[in-house]
């Protein structure tokens, strides 16, 4: 096994994932960084905007908000998530993020252990309009119920 290297990684080397709502960019990977033990990113929420709801199976997350005025949704409870607050997510609880002010939200998080897998380490529980648009024109038109899918 190879020793992974320290390495910078910059915001804009990554490209915006927003299947799941929000801009987030997994910046801290096994694939970016060679890391071993987890991934840490960073999540983009602007006004209205949310990250459907999800959980991991395989993973506890950590979240700490940057910058904005969001909601986070554990377990279907709402809680206000304000700037320079920590907060940790148990491995199955659901949760979602929501944007509830009028500026540009950013949220950095870190989840561990990784699953055995990359497509285990994430099940959405809701499909979101973004998600859904994608699958439209992925299937010509088509999608699939899959709510509960695992999906990385």
């Amino acid at each position: 096994m190879i020793k992974p290297r320290p390495r910078i990684v910059d915001l804009s080397e990554i490209d915006p994932n927003r299947r799941r709502g929000g801009d987030l960019r997994a910046m801290l990977t096994p694939a970016t960084v060679g890391s071993t033990s987890g991934f840490m990113g960073v999540a983009i929420i602007q006004p209205g905007e949310r990250i459907g709801e999800h959980y991991h199976p395989y993973s506890e997350e950590f979240v700490y908000a940057v910058c904005g005025k969001l909601e986070v949704d554990l377990d279907g409870d709402p809680h206000p998530l304000r700037p320079e607050q920590g907060l940790m997510i148990p491995a199955y609880m659901r949760h979602r993020f929501r944007n509830v002010g009028d500026r540009e939200a950013r949220i950095v998080f870190h989840l561990g252990p990784l699953a055995p897998r990359p497509q285990l380490g994430h099940v959405d529980t809701e499909e979101n309009e973004v998600a859904l648009a994608a699958e439209g024109a992925e299937a010509g038109g088509a999608r699939s119920a899959d709510r509960g899918q695992v999906r990385s």
